[in-house]
């Protein structure tokens, strides 16, 4: 009886040379998101360096020999400082190891991964960047809401809701992103809801714009809250919102009736055509 091979990757792989450091996007959180190139990071590394939102599915597909070591940041608790998850990288390199620095999301957008990356310059480091699938995008497709749709926006804005300090942004053009941006969408904005909320509305938008919160991204307990501008402080209090979230405003949110496939899977029957339906009952 023969046995049948396993197939054959349709491109090569690159080697995990010694002494680099990979900087790997994991992706929302859904092990089956990442890529071919992260798994095999993961499958070549002596050494992950992993975040916080990094759940056990994805650690999972890693070489069973590899260290592991946390490097999570979570708001309002213990955590290591940047310059030393930065030098603790260029100090496992430079001891010829490989070293996978696995972050949630991508590594560029709002991952520090620039930082990393720029560190490891300065030191000399050989590096490769994976990019991951962001929650901002992945996330949101995971709860039926597209970033875009040509019948509503031709322009996104993704925005921090903290900065380095832990606190609100204050570089943010507020007045600038309310009038330019049909569609923003935030990551790590619950902390500060409230703040950002009223700057929003300050700045001209309209408390009934619909709002939607995602929790725990393209995972089993993925919980969504739709809401208002106006009402999503409370309604998040009232629902227990918690992060890790991503929260979006824009129209956008209203096709989550029709393109809310997983909720389809569970029985839900999904709205037709929404946006014909929200014209005419604008019109009536």
């Amino acid at each position: 009886m023969n046995k049948k091979k396993s197939p054959e990757p349709f491109f090569n792989l690159p080697r995990f040379e010694p002494g680099w450091v990979w900087l790997v996007g994991a992706g929302p959180g859904d092990p089956g998101l990442l890529t071919l190139h992260a798994v095999n990071a993961l499958q070549q590394a002596d050494v992950i360096i992993y975040d916080a939102l990094v759940g056990e599915e994805v650690l999972a597909h890693a070489n069973p020999s590899a260290i592991r070591e946390y490097a999570g940041k979570r708001g309002g608790k213990p955590s290591p400082k940047q310059r030393d998850i930065s030098l603790r990288l260029i100090e496992l390199a430079n001891e010829g190891k490989r070293v996978c620095r696995l972050k949630g999301g991508d590594p560029f957008v709002f991952g520090r991964g620039g930082e990393e990356a720029l560190s490891l310059v300065d030191a000399g480091i050989h590096f490769r960047i994976i990019p991951g699938i962001s929650a901002g995008i992945g996330g949101l497709a995971y709860a039926g809401i597209p970033v875009t749709h040509r019948d509503i926006n031709q322009a996104v804005t993704f925005l921090t809701g903290h900065d380095q300090t832990g606190l609100t942004p204050t570089a943010i053009d507020w007045h600038g992103v309310a009038k330019g941006a049909p569609v923003i969408v935030m990551y790590m904005a619950m902390k500060h809801l409230g703040s950002i909320t009223r700057n929003l509305i300050d700045a001209g938008r309209s408390p009934s714009e619909p709002m939607a919160i995602i929790c725990n991204a393209s995972l089993p307990n993925q919980s969504i809250l739709e809401t208002t501008l106006g009402e999503a402080v409370s309604a998040a209090e009232a629902q227990k919102m918690e992060p890790p979230a991503m929260v979006v405003l824009g129209e956008v949110v209203r096709l989550r009736s029709a393109l809310d496939w997983l909720g389809a899977l569970e029985g839900r029957v999904l709205e037709k055509d929404p946006l014909n339906n929200r014209t005419q009952s604008k019109a009536g």
